[in-house]
């Protein structure tokens, strides 16, 4: 055997004591090639030589040849280091629980904050903000020095005489309304038919309400 297949065959071996579980030659050539460099002729002549060694063992499942550790080379293993080992096997489950649980989080976290404005963008957003900002206050200082806005003085007048108005309006509907209600306790028809007779239109028909004072 060269030097080159026996160093491949070394590796193999290495590995398969290690992980001492059965593997077909196709999931140890994905596994050792990225980080070894091994081609898949070079594992399958490594796995084929070390079964014929006796170094490693072979099984045959259907077409298809898996290969696994001699288990002759492991010790012999108790009841109370199999319970050790359950327990470990527990302790270790639960921690990657709580990582997995921790990752999920950060992924949700960095989604988050992928979607969330950048800082360059943030400084762009500001800026916006600002100049819409100053538009603003230049609007509202114009409004304020502008000469022909109305004085509170011309405010309060027009006020008391929308309330003169109003008042006369109210007054104006009471005296129609009494006046109405007199001429219906003589009159056969109804209210409905009196004003359409006599002509006249409510507030309703014209669709206004009278103004709180």
């Amino acid at each position: 055997m060269s030097k080159k297949d026996a160093s491949a065959a070394g590796l193999v071996l290495s590995y398969l004591n290690e992980k001492n579980r059965p593997y077909s030659a196709q999931d140890v050539f994905c596994n050792l090639q990225k980080q070894h460099g091994l081609g898949k002729a070079a594992v399958v002549k490594a796995v084929e030589h070390l079964s014929q060694e006796g170094k490693i063992r072979e099984k045959l499942y259907g077409k298809q040849k898996i290969y696994f550790a001699d288990q002759a080379q492991f010790a012999d293993v108790g009841d109370a280091d199999l319970k050790a080992m359950d327990g470990r096997i527990s302790e270790l489950s639960g921690q990657l629980q709580t990582l997995a649980q921790a990752c999920r989080q950060l992924d949700a976290d960095v989604k988050e904050l992928n979607r969330s404005l950048t800082t360059q963008e943030m400084a762009v957003e500001i800026t916006e903000l600002r100049k819409e900002c100053d538009g603003c206050q230049a609007r509202l200082q114009k409004i304020k020095s502008a000469a022909n806005h109305v004085t509170p003085e011309e405010t309060e007048k027009v006020l008391k005489e929308r309330n003169t108005y109003v008042k006369e309006w109210r007054k104006r509907k009471r005296l129609v309304s009494d006046m109405i209600g007199s001429i219906l306790e003589g009159y056969p028809k109804s209210k409905k038919q009196f004003l359409e007779e006599a002509g006249v239109e409510t507030d309703e028909d014209c669709k206004v309400t009278l103004p709180d004072l």
